[in-house]
């Protein structure tokens, strides 16, 4: 079957941002890969964005790995105010949902609080301190 993963584009911040989903979520990073760990042409990348993130995955779960990198500024700049797609969690108990909203808002802005909604689901929204938009969703 096919598998769905989310990759997060950030602006310079990739590194302190995956810190702290790793903060709520645990685990370990599978990989990262800076961009002067690639052949890139000659002055592609600047010389302050080598130590930038190209490419980070951390797995969550069994199925799901969040991925993310710094937008190198010859491809221009991440519009954090766009509206996004959203990242939807879905957990398996009240209270891992519970736990997960208040840790990954931490800093941010809450846009519905966790509570049950009308469609049968125990559910939350926010945007978080980095700017990327979370549902956290319980369903029994």
């Amino acid at each position: 079957m096919a598998q769905i993963n989310p990759y997060i584009h950030f602006n310079g911040n990739t590194e302190e941002a995956f810190t702290f989903y790793k903060s709520v979520f645990g685990g370990t990073f599978g990989t990262i890969t800076r961009f002067k760990d690639i052949d890139f042409p000659p002055n592609l990348i600047s010389e302050n964005e080598m130590n930038k993130i190209m490419r980070i995955t951390l797995p969550i779960g069994k199925h799901t790995m969040l991925i993310g990198s710094d937008v190198p500024k010859f491809l221009g700049q991440v519009n954090e105010n766009e509206n996004r797609s959203k990242i939807v969690v879905n957990t398996q108990t009240k209270e891992e949902a519970d736990t997960i909203f208040e840790k990954l808002s931490a800093g941010g802005q809450i846009e519905v609080p966790m509570a049950d909604a009308s469609w049968g689901v125990y559910f939350g929204m926010f945007r978080d301190k980095f700017g990327i938009e979370w549902l956290i969703e319980f369903q029994s």
